[in-house]
């Protein structure tokens, strides 16, 4: 289990990486799996990933399960290691932002 300095750091670490509402990642996630003939049910839209990363969203720091803790540790190291401050994305590099977004994290977003 974490303890509970570890948790702090863990839930601020992953609400700065994740800094799309939970209605923008459920939106986002909607669209990124739609095709042109139909849009999945919000519960099914996305990656598994984004979907528990929505799941913790609105979520409280005491409910959190050593699966989210799990997923956190995941998408603040997923974005530590491609989200580069110096080299903030065109607006050409789509597929990088777009795998970002899916775990709520717009490179874009100041």
């Amino acid at each position: 289990m974490t303890d509970a300095l570890e948790l702090d750091a863990l839930w601020e670490d992953f609400h700065r990486a994740v800094n799309m509402t939970s209605q923008e990642l459920a939106a986002w996630l909607r669209v990124s799996d739609a095709d042109e003939n139909a849009e999945p049910l919000p519960e099914h839209a996305g990656t598994p990933t984004g979907q528990h990363v929505l799941a913790i969203l609105q979520k409280r720091r005491t409910d959190l399960t050593d699966d989210d803790l799990s997923v956190m540790y995941e998408v603040v190291d997923t974005v530590a290691e491609d989200a580069d401050v110096e080299n903030e994305p065109e607006a050409d590099q789509t597929r990088r932002r777009q795998r970002l977004m899916t775990i709520g994290h717009d490179p874009l977003r100041p």
